[in-house]
């Protein structure tokens, strides 16, 4: 299977004496060398390119992907070892180029992840690749996003290579695949390629040399977890902070497994009955009901009574699992009981209601060169008070006899199964994916003659893949990669906590002009502002202490400081519900932009969090500056800025202070690059810039959109704005604004058009 972007050293690295196993990750870095020739990072590896030809038959080849600065090309082969060989596509990675995390898919006999791109301005030219991990998927995303930037500092340039780049970007193709019917037995056989792709776990996992990472987030949350067992090796917790917030008890078991996050994940989620009766005492007779969205599955299950208790009567469950991948590499699980159609109560079962419940599990960062790669496996569920108490003090009770004594056994049984089988644990991989930095100059003239003129998610859904060159690809998908494996190891500074930023954020406004006065009152929006934290259906604007942001030395030891002040002022908030999403609102004649008291403010940040539901929903919140912002800041570079520039900066850290254990699970307290989960449009006008992020772009997104809404009248959210800082310059960070928002009802939000 495809290992995750494994990083060559690079000859300047080894110029500057470092140590033997030092990487440098190939979205982050490039070095300007002699000459005026600037190094240029190459991304290549094998994936799966998706898709229907021309006569209307679905493949699934295996493929050699190359990105090389903002060109990419595909191969039938590995061109290290096939000096000559021609590419079989090739195009320019445009700014406008969006890619989308489609999750699992099952073709034919193996289970894949599957990358959608598109043009965000034209949706019709798109493609599929497919990884066989989560986890390569978005290495993958990381390395076409380091190409985009490389489109957006030749637009930058101006010039000739600004003009040749708009040339490729603006053609508009031919040759776009329509919509035909499919024929799902005519799908081409995965096994024609390398198995191992389907069959092995890569070895994903970012290292940090002396440091291991914690339970930790950006938004500070009161959880008091104290350990009350161990069962082999297995600490078991219960939630004492929240005792009284929780119905019943909040348990949670964790333990530290020999492999990678990736191994991990994909053990849990499969439903593979001999693998689970190895490692699950309790649910190992499981049965794929239904699936959406590559992102959500509806599981059947069964199971024998008399292993944990006396009674004979059979038992059978249903539950629904969600999962998805944060931007740091933790995979999420949720399971939550259900009814389904499909599955009605059984004759001779027993309808059971499992536990709800979550996974989490989160790559350990272990010193170099330490061996195997270990992650940290957490199940957190949800349980009633009844012998409870007296278990946790050691007394004997019925609890352990228990179906969720039986779950929490499940982190104990999977470290077990992964410790008797060691090839889970194995850096061994059948296709890889490298990064490396080259020495050589990277110019447009070099692709003139190869005729460059597609984009690249157009290149891959292009009709040109017709039936003859699938016919052709028998003796190249019989052909196995060569390929050379290398150990992977970050040397990354760890996470720490330090007192509160002391960052003058006041530098990004103009202090010589005389600031405006900036109140509340002045502005009607259809939100209401509370008056307390026990008002409902309303926005209050808290303070910042409760989030963590890169410090001023974060590039050197990693750590992140308690936020000051919020720069920008929030003067008010909408809550619309409408038919469809809406972009541009500050547009609109009757909302805040356009009032004559907005009008006169040096300008006004408007974020436009569109949710998808029925009917669809816009959280609109405005900040105002009370000085004009200096063009030179990081906020000045931000407003008037690229949108991949803004894709790559603007980040929100999201914090559930109240509300449903589960949602907390869900929503997290890590920072989200936004421009990079979900499609976000820009609006400069006049003295505002007007952010549209459309949630409903992104699968993953929506379906956590969908739980919060589902208990959101009881939910008290904080949420946070900033733009990341990347340089020592622009350290440490600084919150632009926060937001407050208090049990909202979706059924009182004003229709937008009234």
């Amino acid at each position: 299977m495809m290992e995750s972007l494994l990083i060559k050293k690079d000859k300047l690295a080894e110029r500057e004496g470092s140590e033997k196993g030092s990487s440098f990750s190939g979205s982050e870095r490039e070095t300007a060398v002699g000459g005026g020739k600037r190094e240029v990072f190459e991304f290549f590896g094998w994936v799966y390119h998706l898709g229907v030809n021309s006569i209307g038959h679905e493949y699934c080849h295996l493929r050699f992907l190359f990105i090389r600065g903002k060109y990419v090309e595909m191969y039938k082969r590995d061109p290290h070892e096939n000096p000559g060989i021609q590419p079989i596509r090739r195009g320019v990675i445009g700014p406008s180029l969006k890619i989308e995390d489609l999750g699992r898919r099952k073709v034919n006999n193996g289970e894949v992840y599957v990358l959608r791109f598109f043009n965000r301005l034209d949706e019709t030219k798109k493609g599929e690749i497919a990884c066989a991990t989560a986890g390569e998927c978005q290495k993958w995303i990381e390395a076409f996003d380091h190409a985009k930037q490389q489109a957006d500092i030749e637009i930058s340039r101006g010039g000739s290579a600004r003009n040749k780049l708009n040339v490729e970007t603006e053609i508009n193709l031919e040759g776009h695949r329509p919509r035909v019917r499919r024929y799902a037995q005519k799908l081409i056989r995965i096994g024609q390629g390398p198995e191992g792709l389907l069959r092995q776990s890569s070895n994903l996992g970012v290292r940090q040399d002396g440091y291991i990472a914690g339970d930790t987030g950006d938004a500070i949350q009161a959880h008091e977890w104290k350990c009350v067992r161990t069962i082999n090796g297995i600490r078991i917790f219960e939630d004492v902070a929240n005792s009284k917030v929780v119905k019943g008890v909040l348990v949670k078991a964790a333990g530290v497994l020999d492999a990678n996050a990736d191994t991990a994940f994909e053990v849990i989620l499969s439903l593979e009955r001999q693998k689970r009766y190895e490692w699950d005492t309790f649910s190992s007779d499981l049965e794929l009901v239904d699936s959406f969205d590559g992102h959500y599955d509806v599981v059947y299950g069964t199971y024998e009574p008399k292993y944990l208790t006396r009674w004979q009567c059979k038992r059978d469950f249903v539950f629904s699992r969600q999962w998805f991948r944060s931007q740091d590499g933790t995979y999420t699980i949720l399971q939550l009981p259900v009814e389904h159609k499909k599955r009605p109560p059984k004759s001779g079962y027993r309808r059971t209601k499992i536990n709800p419940s979550t996974w989490e599990i989160t790559t350990l960062n272990t010193p170099m060169g330490t061996s195997p790669e270990k992650c940290l496996v957490t199940q957190t569920l949800e349980i009633h008070t009844i012998g409870w108490t007296r278990w946790k003090n050691q007394h004997c009770t019925k609890f352990e006899k228990s179906i969720p004594y039986a779950l929490l056994c499940q982190v104990s049984g999977l470290k077990e199964y992964i410790e008797a089988n060691p090839s889970l644990k194995i850096h061994s991989s059948t296709a890889v994916v490298q990064s490396k930095l080259c020495g050589c100059s990277l110019s447009n003239s070099e692709f003139e003659d190869q005729e460059v003129k597609d984009e690249f998610y157009d290149a891959l859904g292009s009709a040109s893949s017709s039936s003859s060159e699938d016919e052709s690809d028998g003796e190249t998908e019989n052909k196995e990669p060569k390929v050379k494996l290398k150990n992977v190891s970050w040397a990354i500074a760890g996470f720490a906590l330090k007192k509160r930023s002391g960052v003058d954020a006041n530098k990004d406004l103009d202090q010589s002009v005389s600031p405006v006065d900036i109140s509340s009152s002045n502005f009607r929006c259809s939100a209401r502002q509370g008056i307390s934290d026990t008002d409902t259906n309303c926005w209050t604007s808290p303070r910042s202490e409760s989030f963590m942001i890169r410090g001023k030395n974060y590039l050197k030891d990693g750590a992140k400081v308690i936020a000051g002040d919020p720069l920008l002022r929030l003067i008010g908030v909408d809550w619309l519900r409408m038919d469809e999403r809406i972009d541009k609102i500050a547009l609109h004649p009757k909302f805040l932009v356009q009032s004559d008291a907005a009008k006169k403010l040096p300008f006004i940040l408007v974020i436009n969090l569109q949710v998808p539901a029925k009917p669809n929903y816009s959280l609109v919140t405005y900040y105002a500056a009370d000085r004009p912002v200096n063009k030179n800041s990081l906020l000045g570079k931000f407003i008037d800025g690229t949108d991949s520039f803004r894709d790559s900066r603007f980040k929100l850290i999201p914090s559930i202070v109240e509300g449903y254990w589960m949602v907390k699970r869900a929503v997290g307290t890590k920072a989200c690059l936004l421009g990079k989960a979900v499609t976000c449009n820009y609006l400069r006008q006049d003295n505002f810039l007007e952010i549209d992020v459309d949630i409903g772009s992104s699968s993953v997104a929506r379906s956590i959109m969908g739980l919060v809404l589902g208990y959101v009248t009881s939910l008290v959210v904080d949420l946070a704005i900033l733009i990341e800082g990347k340089e020592e310059s622009e350290l440490p960070e600084y919150i632009l604004g926060t937001v407050r928002l208090n049990r909202l009802r979706p059924d009182e939000a004003p229709y937008f058009g009234d």
